[in-house]
């Protein structure tokens, strides 16, 4: 959805603009995002294959098989991304939301919770952990339907909390929290304070939602001109939590020095 290449071509064949992100943060710190054209791409009911890397649902996990090179443009080294990573559901939510009043995008949270494995071979690394799986899918770009978003999520015992917000294209404004129990039915609950978190060094307004108004930035992973992912800390509902938190600026997006940049770090193959 943020491909130069699909935008440009005027996004009439998705399939022909496929590709696997992959990004590792720490010491061994890699990222992967090679598009691909339709004739690398298979898929079926369970499977998904983007050339070398391949996606399979195995009845009871989403195992992710990645073969992939880290190729921005000025990487010197090309290196190899390659392992595999098996996403256990802890809960398997069945509903999706729609986040306008035309239903042209659908926010799905497929599993608000779940048990992670992460292993790979390069870079040499392995660990397990919380995670979570959801989509988002539309008749029109992102940049149609919405000026900017922040989304964050958080587990509180064996539950999970998302809230979502953001200013539409038309300048209305949605916002939500939803709380999924232990079997993963949501729970429209009534939204936490605005939390104002720092700019992020590409000067991405952030925010989130919390007890009091208050939160505050662990650690910065992703940081881009329209893009940033985080960890953040607060309180919501009386309970500590360290959350997961995104923030999108899709006017970012859209500028043609963002959209002439992309392509430095978004490699597309030939075919």
């Amino acid at each position: 959805m943020f491909s130069p290449y699909y935008k440009k071509s005027g996004r009439s064949d998705p399939i022909n603009h496929a590709s696997l992100n992959v990004a590792l943060y720490g010491p061994k710190a890699r990222w992967a995002m090679t598009e691909h054209p339709r004739g690398a791409v298979k898929r079926d009911r369970a499977s998904l294959s983007i050339a070398a890397s391949h996606v399979e649902w195995t009845g009871d996990a989403l195992r992710i098989h990645i073969e992939e090179q880290d190729k921005r443009l000025f990487n010197p080294w090309q290196r190899p991304v390659r392992g595999v990573v098996t996403v256990y559901p802890d809960m398997i939510n069945r509903t999706g939301f729609a986040l306008d009043a035309d239903n042209a995008h659908i926010w799905h949270c497929l599993s608000p919770r779940a048990r992670v494995e992460v292993k790979m071979d390069e870079p040499g690394l392995s660990w397990t952990g919380g995670g979570y799986l959801d989509h988002n899918r539309g008749s029109e770009s992102l940049e149609e339907g919405f000026r900017h978003w922040h989304w964050s999520r958080a587990h509180i015992g064996r539950e999970a909390v998302v809230c979502y917000e953001g200013t539409r294209r038309d300048n209305s404004r949605f916002a939500s929290a939803l709380r999924f129990d232990a079997s993963g039915s949501p729970e429209q609950i009534d939204l936490p304070m605005v939390a104002p978190l720092s700019n992020s060094r590409w000067m991405v307004k952030r925010q989130t939602r919390a007890d009091k108004g208050r939160a505050r930035v662990l650690k910065t992973w992703e940081d881009s001109p329209f893009y940033s992912r985080s960890t953040i800390s607060s309180h919501l509902f009386g309970e500590k939590v360290v959350a997961v938190q995104e923030s999108l600026d899709l006017d970012r997006f859209t500028s043609p020095v963002v959209q002439f940049m992309l392509p430095y770090r978004m490699p597309r193959k030939k075919g």
